[in-house]
């Protein structure tokens, strides 16, 4: 027993004794590290970036466009009211048909008209008979002042009773033309050529007078009802080339401006406007929904960079550099962006030959060697294989 005892505690002194020596050692080999200091970026591993990786600033025009949306609405649009009240017999359209110009929609029963006609006709008759009775009178008092058997002015009161009849006679022929008027009215036709887009009565209902029996459009011709903002519209003038993607069509249709409103909307601060569009097959509908883009050139080239060179810190934008054979961070000064081609102008920052990464990369470490390695010819054939 105290042998086994005696060669623990030897083996326990010895275990301690190593555990000792391993400590001094990783102290000595943090000290040594502590002395040199950091890895500098100078001595870290070389980058390799492949040309796709690189690009230099090269000068091109970014024309601006201006977006706007609104529904499409028929400009030529025809409301066909009842001219005269009564019953509405016959509405031989529905929603839907196309109808001609002039043709009959429908007809109201006029009830009272036929009395009312005769009545009229009869009016005539009295007047027209007042008439010849004033003619003869003052005929038979004329030859009667002329043999001095009458005064003069019996032929006067005889001539102003003929007065009297022929007018008379003129109103009833008036009265008589305002009630056949009335009587077209019976018969409703189309204003226009087009299509029926809604039916207010059914036949059999009673209507008034100036309400409200079809409506008919005309789908020849629609207009794109938008506004935009009012510091957009001075780059805006009617006759404008307009692209308008239209809500279940997949091809862009094109359209010029026509108007523009001369004042802004009070309550949104936009100004409206309307885009023409020719719908010959009527393959557009009134009310659907359409996005317009109007292209605006550039005068001028301009200095640009991939959108995905360029990073943001605090703020602040910038882009890397191979500068030398190093990495170089650059603060940049960017102007227009265009998202759909991916491009940003670069104002300031950077020259025309600089190399600058075309990506953004993680862990980048200005001063770290970099440079651009070209792919052999095979890789490089796979990878446009690839892509």
């Amino acid at each position: 027993m105290r042998t086994g005892w005696v060669a623990g505690i030897g083996v326990a002194l010895l275990l301690a004794g190593m555990a000792a020596v391993v400590t001094q050692r990783v102290l000595a080999n943090h000290a040594k590290a502590a002395a040199k200091g950091p890895v500098s970026a100078a001595s870290a591993p070389a980058l390799e970036f492949r040309p796709h990786e690189v690009v230099r600033p090269v000068l091109v025009a970014m024309p601006q466009a201006i977006e706007f949306s609104g529904p499409l609405v028929a400009p030529n649009t025809a409301m066909v009211r009842a001219k005269a009240s009564g019953t509405l017999l016959t509405l031989a359209v529905a929603e839907g048909a196309r109808v001609a110009a002039g043709q009959t929609l429908g007809r109201i029963e006029l009830a009272d008209m036929g009395s009312r006609i005769a009545e009229r006709n009869a009016n005539i008759e009295s007047a027209g008979a007042a008439v010849i009775q004033a003619e003869r009178a003052h005929a038979s008092n004329e030859r009667l002042a002329a043999q001095q058997f009458i005064s003069p002015s019996a032929v006067d009161n005889s001539r102003m009773a003929l007065d009297t009849a022929r007018a008379t006679l003129k109103a009833a022929q008036a009265a008589l033309d305002t009630t056949r008027v009335a009587l077209r009215d019976e018969a409703m036709t189309a204003p226009i050529a087009g299509i029926v887009a809604k039916r207010y009565v059914l036949p059999g209902e009673k209507v008034s007078v100036e309400q409200q029996v079809l409506s008919i459009v005309d789908l020849s011709r629609l207009e794109l009802a938008a506004s935009v903002a009012s510091h957009e519209v001075s780059r805006l003038a009617p006759g404008m080339a307009v692209q308008v993607r239209v809500e279940g069509v997949a091809e862009p249709v094109p359209g010029r401006i026509d108007r523009i409103s001369p004042a802004a909307d009070a309550g949104t601060r936009a100004i409206g406007l309307a885009v023409a569009i020719a719908n010959p097959r009527e393959a557009l509908r009134a009310g659907q929904y359409a996005l317009a883009r109007v292209a605006l050139a550039d005068p001028q080239p301009r200095l640009v960079l991939p959108l995905t060179a360029v990073g943001t810190t605090a703020g602040q934008d910038h882009v890397w550099l191979i500068q030398s054979g190093t990495l170089v961070r650059r603060a940049v000064t960017l102007g227009r962006r265009d998202e759909a081609a991916g491009l940003v102008e670069l104002l300031s920052g950077v020259d025309p030959q600089a190399q600058v990464l075309a990506q953004r990369f993680d862990n980048l470490r200005e001063g770290q060697r970099a440079s651009v390695v070209a792919l052999p010819l095979a890789a490089a054939a796979s990878a446009a294989l690839v892509r």
